[in-house]
């Protein structure tokens, strides 16, 4: 998620910004009331793997989490439409890949390497990190991966209810302004912080006039009729248990549902995206990655009483995507 304030380094080339604070946050703006905390619990990464499809799906079915994305380059992704189409009502974006981190768990592009070069290392997968991405690749192909990605989904026989952009890639510079043409183009909504954003800023400690660069691009998304989060929040990949702590579920519920009461209490209000990387972890999924035990307590949490009885005791409001747009239809 860092990723995402390189974008604001465009933005002091070709915006001039004002310098007062939006005093009404988005939330308000779509017609929720004045003061309130308004969150979607998102899960990422869904179709990259059986184990993050069997987490994403405990998550939202036996737990409090509302929506995901998928990745629509990976093996898994038809198993993810066959849930869809058992459950449309789902709230279910894309999760634009152009990178392919793990080592031995690679995908390419699906415009494939012939047509966007840019895009594929030696081995003909994505690369492995955003740097690279950003040397190789030209904005142009980044446009066509994302229009073949939402032409893969559309496939499928349905429409997604967002774009957000795995590993922030999108978030460059180089490349943030296709993704915005991509999604106001289509009028699907793009993941972006235009509001106080004051948990992804304080995470990376961002100079405050780049702050307000930010307030101006979530402004222009605004006026183009897309909602816009107040702020976004990925911390949770990084929650790991310390050290010398059993690794049993039961630990692993306990202490994510405590980060996650945390994180909630320091959210200030408004619209907060909230990510998470829900998957049920086995020996196989540990061979992809050594995140499995982080992830799996993502899903532990979101399948948490003590959690969801928090929310719903502190009055905290659980959207999702489907109703932002209708919101924004509907808002000034």
């Amino acid at each position: 998620m860092k990723q995402f304030l390189s974008i604001l380094l465009l933005a002091t080339i070709t915006c001039t910004v004002a310098t007062a604070q939006p005093t009404e946050t988005y939330a308000e703006k779509l017609g929720f009331p004045k003061g309130k905390k308004v969150i979607i619990l998102h899960v990422d990464d869904v179709g990259m793997s059986y184990e993050s499809n069997a987490g994403m799906m405990n998550a939202l079915d036996k737990g409090i989490a509302n929506s995901a994305s998928v990745m629509m380059p990976c093996g898994w992704v038809p198993q993810f439409f066959d849930y869809l189409k058992k459950k449309p009502d789902t709230d279910a974006g894309i999760h634009l890949a152009l990178t392919s981190e793990w080592d031995n768990y690679r995908w390419g592009p699906l415009v494939g390497c012939k047509n966007a070069p840019g895009l594929c290392d030696s081995q003909g997968a994505l690369w492995h990190s955003v740097a690279q991405v950003v040397e190789h690749a030209s904005a142009d192909e980044v446009e066509a991966e994302i229009r073949a990605q939402l032409a893969r989904y559309r496939a499928f026989g349905m429409e997604p209810t967002h774009l957000d952009s795995h590993m922030g890639t999108l978030f460059d510079p180089k490349f943030i302004m296709r993704y915005a043409k991509v999604g106001m183009d289509q009028h699907i909504p793009i993941l972006f912080p235009g509001g106080h954003a004051t948990l992804i800023f304080k995470a990376s400690s961002v100079p405050a006039p780049m702050r307000q660069l930010a307030h101006q691009v979530g402004q222009q998304l605004w006026e183009s009729g897309l909602p816009v989060f107040d702020d976004i929040d990925g911390t949770s990949y990084g929650w790991n248990l310390p050290a010398g702590m059993p690794v049993t579920d039961a630990n692993l519920q306990q202490y994510k549902t405590r980060k996650y009461i945390e994180l909630l209490n320091s959210a200030k209000p408004g619209l907060t995206y909230i990510i998470m990387h829900c998957t049920a972890s086995t020996p196989t999924f540990d061979q992809i990655s050594t995140s499995g035990q982080s992830r799996k307590g993502d899903m532990l949490a979101m399948m948490d009483p003590a959690l969801k009885a928090f929310i719903e005791k502190e009055g905290i409001i659980v959207t999702n995507w489907k109703e932002l747009l209708e919101r924004r239809k509907k808002a000034r």
